[in-house]
């Protein structure tokens, strides 16, 4: 079959394009989701397990657990293997995961995600205390009931007691969404964006932008943006998709397993309190710095490797196609 129209789509259309394949992705696995789950559950318990008084069931936890994973797999994971395919004739080459790195540029890659953590506390304080202008309070109340549910669920989802549970938090919190969202986001719709704008920086803050947005808690936009827009870089610079991967991997990881050692009594939650504060200020000023200066060496090996200077990176695609 001929796919020469897909490849020849501009970038608005490929990104409409890209909108209807997650869209319908995403209802396929979910019906096939439902219609396996159904001997197992049986109709009217699926069924009443999707209401508000289901959701807050403690039975019915495990359940969402799965529509989560199937959700996560069809809406992230599965429509960037079919656009890579449809867009471009070698879909390892388009999402870049047939190119690697040195071992220590993915070191240096996780420690800058450990040493970002009280910068990331302290651009979430800020956002938290956002506030609406009186015209707009109907908004700002369903952007705090938004995040309130999302609480809610993300504290249902992560409190385990057993390894087992942890290992499966770590499977459906890290491993899919380091996988699908970058794959997605910095893998397709980045690519997208700086083909529109023909600049690789316009790509990457737009992509982090609707990064942030679609997971609808607002306040916690700037740290997201700021981690979206980490990924973006890390993507471009070492040219390889699996870099971002594992820095993604390593922060929601660090979420689930500070989590479940708060929730054994192992650590204090002072430990989210890192960055936040004025008498913190200074370690939010170190992580800063320290972050930096290992983002820059990655950078300059990066640069120096590909013997191209930085003003001539003028596009992410430019690399790769």
């Amino acid at each position: 079959m001929d796919f020469t129209a897909f490849r020849e789509m501009r970038p608005f259309p490929q990104l409409m394009f890209a909108a209807f394949v997650m869209v319908a992705s995403v209802l396929v696995f979910m019906i096939v989701g439902m219609i396996v789950a159904i001997p197992f559950l049986g109709t009217a318990s699926l069924m009443n397990s999707l209401t508000p008084e289901g959701i807050n069931s403690p039975e019915n936890i495990g359940f969402l657990k799965y529509f989560q994973v199937i959700q996560s797999i069809g809406l992230f994971v599965v429509p960037p293997f079919i656009l890579g395919y449809l867009f471009h004739k070698n879909y390892k080459d388009y999402l870049q995961l047939n190119r690697t790195t040195k071992a220590f540029i993915y070191l240096l890659a996780a420690i800058s995600l450990l040493l970002v953590v009280p910068f990331i506390n302290f651009l979430g304080e800020i956002n938290s205390q956002m506030k609406l202008p009186a015209s707009l309070s109907g908004l700002e109340n369903w952007m705090k009931s938004m995040e309130d549910a999302a609480e809610v669920m993300v504290d249902k989802f992560m409190k385990v007691e057993s390894i087992s549970g942890l290992m499966f938090n770590i499977f459906m919190i890290a491993v899919l969404p380091a996988l699908g969202e970058e794959l997605m986001f910095r893998g397709v719709i980045q690519r997208i964006f700086t083909n529109w704008t023909k600049n690789y920086h316009w790509g990457i803050w737009i992509t982090a932008f609707l990064f942030s947005a679609m997971h609808l808690q607002f306040y916690g936009f700037l740290p997201r943006m700021m981690l979206g827009a980490m990924f973006g870089y890390l993507l471009v610079w070492t040219g390889t998709m699996w870099v971002p991967i594992l820095a993604h991997f390593v922060n929601n990881t660090m979420g689930v397993m500070g989590y479940f050692l708060i929730n054994k009594g192992v650590i204090t939650r002072d430990v989210e309190e890192l960055g936040t504060g004025k008498e913190q200020l200074p370690l939010a000023i170190f992580s800063v710095i320290s972050v930096s200066y290992l983002l820059y060496l990655i950078y300059r090996y990066e640069q120096g490797k590909t013997k191209m200077p930085a003003n001539q990176i003028d596009s992410q695609a430019s690399r790769i196609d």
